[in-house]
């Protein structure tokens, strides 16, 4: 029994560095073949399509008995989580990596905890208790999540020379001249718009499943949902080329079907699971992990150029990222008898063990489930 439940408490960990590793071949791919000529508009319709074909079936299969009824109220949310993340979040990530860098923006995301807590703060969804120690290293952890993100777009200074990237740094260079301020600052502000609205959608989402408690019937309508609006706004935006529509047995290919089954399908249904047992702040905390594998692998191969502003700027916000989680920690341990809490809070509190609400330290917070780029 004893080993039992030290395999539960690893499982989560576990499952969240192979995520991680699996998000980085996604960063990877997607930026190689948005390069190469392919639209991001075609990528996301795709990359939903795929992964509703993955998850509908399981979620048909699983979850018969225990989906409830689609009222209009549930129907509006979810159309609206279908708005925030395959048709927004998506669409402006992959822009923004294609326009900056791998790394870079894998890098910038880690700004996605704090962001979530400000808007937590602004709906008043969180609250702050100044001589608290865990609240001052809330506050610390998000000033210093802003700061590392200012100064990676304001600073970029020296190319950082890397073993297994020595005399690619002219190949690179080349290629970063090529860019224009104007394009490299749009992707900034488009990774930024990202991760405000991924913020948003974790928001929205815990919500919805408080009326909605079915994870993987919510993922599946938000992909097959997803593909349907993500693909009107395709038609609209490439309808001078259709040609953009055709993919062949190439890197285009593998990067929708891997897209799909890894990163939206699969991380749905896994994500979720681990942020209804450990809540969505556990789940960005591994968020540097991707980060330095995609640094790796950018640089490697798609010889990505990683300055000391960036390489600073990271620095920085890690050491927020992992501030702030510290000062979430209080709201996981905080609920006696609560089986699986999630640190970022809703206007519902969930039901304790004992069958009577649980209180959390600062907030009330209620499980939510989690998705991926």
């Amino acid at each position: 029994m004893g080993v039992g439940k030290v395999l539960n408490e690893v499982k989560p960990y576990l499952y969240m560095v192979l995520l991680q590793v699996g998000f980085s071949g996604m960063y990877i791919v997607s930026v190689a073949s948005l390069r190469r000529g392919m639209s991001h508009f075609v990528l996301v319709v795709y990359r939903n399509l795929v992964a509703t074909l993955l998850m509908a079936p399981f979620a048909l299969l699983f979850e018969r008995g225990v989906r409830p009824r689609m009222t209009p109220l549930i129907f509006l949310k979810v159309m609206g989580l279908v708005l925030l993340e395959p048709v927004l979040d998506q669409n402006m990530y992959y822009l923004g990596a294609k326009l900056t860098s791998a790394g870079f923006a894998s890098a910038l995301v880690n700004i996605l905890p704090a962001v979530t807590f400000i808007m937590a703060l602004l709906l008043r969804m969180e609250k702050l208790r100044l001589r608290s120690l865990h609240s001052q290293a809330k506050i610390f952890g998000t000033v210093c999540t802003v700061a590392g993100a200012v100064l990676m777009v304001l600073y970029h200074g020296p190319v950082v020379q890397f073993p297994w990237t020595r005399g690619h740094h002219h190949a690179a260079a080349a290629a970063a001249a090529s860019q224009s301020s104007a394009s490299w600052l749009n992707g900034v502000a488009m990774v930024i718009g990202s991760c405000v609205t991924w913020a948003g959608f974790f928001i929205l989402q815990s919500n919805t499943l408080q009326s909605y408690p079915a994870e993987m019937s919510l993922a599946a309508l938000i992909c097959g949902l997803g593909t349907l609006m993500s693909g009107a706004v395709a038609l609209v935006a490439e309808r001078g080329d259709m040609s953009v529509w055709a993919i062949g047995f190439d890197t285009r290919l593998f990067t929708v079907v891997y897209s799909g089954i890894v990163c939206s399908g699969v991380a749905f249904y896994v994500q979720g699971i681990v942020t209804q047992v450990r809540g969505p702040v556990f789940v960005t905390a591994f968020q540097p992990l991707c980060m330095i594998i995609t640094t790796f692998l950018g640089s490697t191969i798609l010889k990505e150029e990683t300055t000391m502003g960036s390489v600073i700027g990271a620095a920085i916000i890690v050491v927020g990222l992992y501030s702030l989680i510290w000062g979430k920690s209080k709201d996981h341990h905080g609920k006696p008898g609560a089986a699986a809490v999630a640190e970022l809070p809703t206007t519902t509190p969930a039901p304790a063990a004992d069958g009577k609400r649980a209180l959390a330290a600062d907030v009330e917070t209620p499980p939510v489930a989690k998705c991926a780029y």
